[in-house]
């Protein structure tokens, strides 16, 4: 994209919305209240407004490669904390998409330098999931179920962080797993059972 070209684009869309709404950016300027925390992949071709149409102020984001939630992420850890125990949203969604290329890149073997170790918390994924996985013959299906697979695992990440543990107490807080079908456009919620998932668990993770 040319860069001249985003500042006419920014423009133009202002134009558009204060033609809607002459105080759009006033109010816009004096706060958030989202509903959401969205947990999405840096892929250019999954903005996570577009796919939601969500206007602005309607979504917290964080977005890195492969939709990873690391406790040792400081921006990831801080998001969470800010999202839920400032911003109080309701819902937290962790999207992946089929197609991913960070989930890919950790099913190949070979040595991807600063990329390791970022792509070795995706390994794992494979690992705790792999008798399941090399069940499956078809590479391109088994691409697509990691996928899947590294969603759910990125959604326990999420629930056991102190911040989510302790918005249990007080709130309806749900935690979502999606993946967004790049073939088709469409979103698809997961249906994760959060209760068999964690049932081995959560005596170590809960906080009284």
């Amino acid at each position: 994209m040319n860069i001249d070209q985003i500042f006419k684009n920014n423009q133009d869309w202002v134009n558009e919305k204060l033609g809607l709404d002459p105080n759009y950016f006033k109010n816009l300027s004096e706060g958030q209240n989202p509903e959401v925390l969205y947990i999405g992949c840096s892929d250019s071709r999954v903005t996570a407004e577009e796919i939601m149409g969500a206007k602005p102020g309607e979504a917290f984001i964080l977005r890195n490669i492969a939709n990873m939630v690391s406790n040792l992420d400081l921006s990831a850890m801080s998001v969470i904390n800010y999202a839920v125990s400032h911003l109080k949203v309701n819902h937290i969604i962790v999207c992946g998409h089929y197609g991913c290329g960070g989930v890919k890149a950790a099913m190949q073997s070979q040595d991807l330098g600063i990329l390791n170790p970022w792509l070795r918390n995706i390994r794992d994924v494979y690992r705790l999931h792999k008798q399941e996985l090399n069940n499956i013959k078809d590479e391109e299906e088994k691409y697509r179920r990691l996928v899947e697979l590294n969603v759910q695992e990125q959604c326990v990440n999420v629930i056991k962080t102190a911040d989510v543990q302790i918005a249990y107490r007080s709130r309806n807080l749900t935690v979502h797993g999606w993946v967004m079908d790049m073939g088709t456009g469409k979103l698809i919620d997961l249906k994760i059972d959060f209760d068999k998932v964690l049932k081995d668990i959560m005596e170590i993770y809960h906080l009284d």
